[in-house]
């Protein structure tokens, strides 16, 4: 029996890695979801072209603080940590633990802190990891199966923990998001992926100070 190249083999078994790592994402975001369907917007992960619509206008340059809600297996978490500078760091905040240990299993990056927690407590988690705002905040949570007031608490305290200029990012499959974040933030742009399953809207919300009156 002739035998394979060794590059071939090397090939095969980078293939076989990438396909077993792929399937373990799956099976435990859809475990999760089937479990926790109000806590997961989508029973598939995003789609690359979701990914890289979501993040396309982020400047990484600046970026010291990145914040992502509901980082779920890391789809988005590890194109953000590709993208990051190096002296960045990106606060995974995650009300799931099984998806925090999963994380910590599987990335082993000291830019990526993990908390086991609500979104709304952002500010305190922000605080804990030794800063004092984001640049960003990026968030999959489904705010239109949340409990009622949760989302509006989400929003609020998202803003304060914005630096001046500092963006929220929501990725969702409903527009009931943009009806709290739009008293808060103001204006807030809006955008559609029709490469994702299901097509998706991304929100972008920008903290813009209030003008201050004259005395």
């Amino acid at each position: 029996m002739a035998s394979i190249p060794f590059e071939k083999k090397n090939k095969l078994a980078d293939i076989a890695r990438r396909y077993g790592q792929f399937m373990g994402q799956w099976g435990l975001f859809f475990r999760q979801f089937v479990k926790h369907p109000g806590m997961i917007g989508s029973v598939i992960p995003s789609s690359p072209a979701l990914v890289d619509g979501m993040l396309a206008d982020v400047d990484w340059n600046r970026t010291r603080l990145f914040v992502e809600y509901g980082p779920g297996v890391g789809t988005f978490t590890r194109t953000i940590l590709d993208r990051m500078h190096p002296d960045a760091t990106l606060l995974a905040i995650d009300l799931n633990p099984d998806f925090v240990a999963y994380l910590d299993a599987q990335i082993a990056d000291p830019r990526l802190r993990t908390v086991h927690g609500s979104a709304a407590d952002v500010g305190r988690f922000i605080a804990e990891a030794g800063h004092e705002k984001a640049d960003y905040i990026l968030s999959g949570i489904p705010f239109s199966t949340l409990p009622a007031g949760v989302g509006d608490k989400i929003c609020v305290e998202t803003r304060n923990a914005l630096q001046p200029g500092g963006a929220f990012l929501a990725y969702q499959y409903s527009g009931y998001v943009g009806r709290l974040l739009a008293p808060i933030f103001g204006v807030v742009s809006e955008k559609r992926e029709w490469r994702n399953i299901p097509p998706c809207r991304l929100f972008i919300a920008v903290r813009h100070e209030a003008i201050a009156q004259a005395a």
